[in-house]
């Protein structure tokens, strides 16, 4: 499994007009092929009386499928563009469709390239990325009067606390990145003098946004 990895916040679309031609890019997170394909035949279907409805998408852990068409217009100038796009961000799961509604003016081979890539930014722009984090679910049980230096420990330590059961004993649910939970067990259990006891739960992605 990956540590982590990069991909859209939700699915969504930006328009962008250029030289009046109307420019769509509608953005959707896929795990399968298929599932892209889909999405592709269903804008097709939704915008049939568009000049042209590009597409690009990546998906894998390790990038494994790319694939790109510039249905119709000139060869290199709108999938593979917008597939770079995806590519420089380091998204997987993605799949972009930019729709275009020519209007009335040519753009030339360098102005399609621009335009196909200046519309995938936008939308992503607009749509938000996230950072996936394979991370490990660890519970911690600690005194009361332990509190507030957990506390400042795991926020000085920019780890992420999920939740603090209040009981008999205190329990703070702590999010670590799988790489660091040994670390993190070790240094709390010094911060509080050996008064802590662990129990790890399940291990699994948690998404957080990019600013």
């Amino acid at each position: 499994m990956l540590e982590s990895y990069f991909t859209i916040k939700t699915d969504g679309e930006k328009e962008t007009e250029i030289k009046k031609s109307r420019f769509i890019c509608s953005l959707k997170r896929v795990y399968t092929e298929q599932e892209a394909k889909d999405f592709i035949q269903e804008k097709k279907k939704e915008h049939w009386k568009a000049s042209h409805n590009c597409s690009a998408f990546i998906i894998g852990e390790k990038s494994d499928i790319q694939r790109s068409s510039d249905d119709g217009e000139p060869s290199g100038t709108a999938g593979v563009p917008m597939l770079e796009v995806l590519k420089k961000q380091e998204l997987i799961n993605v799949v972009a469709v930019v729709t275009r509604y020519f209007g009335g003016t040519k753009l030339g081979a360098g102005g399609l390239i621009r335009a196909y890539s200046h519309s995938v930014s936008n939308a992503l722009e607009a749509v938000g990325l996230v950072e996936g984090k394979l991370q490990q679910e660890v519970t911690i049980a600690i005194s009361y009067s332990n509190l507030g230096k957990a506390q400042n420990f795991i926020e000085n330590h920019s780890y992420t606390l999920k939740e603090i059961i209040y009981g008999e004993a205190i329990e703070m649910i702590c999010l670590i990145d799988e790489s660091s939970v040994e670390l993190f067990m070790t240094t709390i259990t010094d911060q509080l003098n050996g008064q802590v006891s662990f129990e790890k739960g399940e291990c699994s992605y948690h998404e957080i946004p990019i600013q």
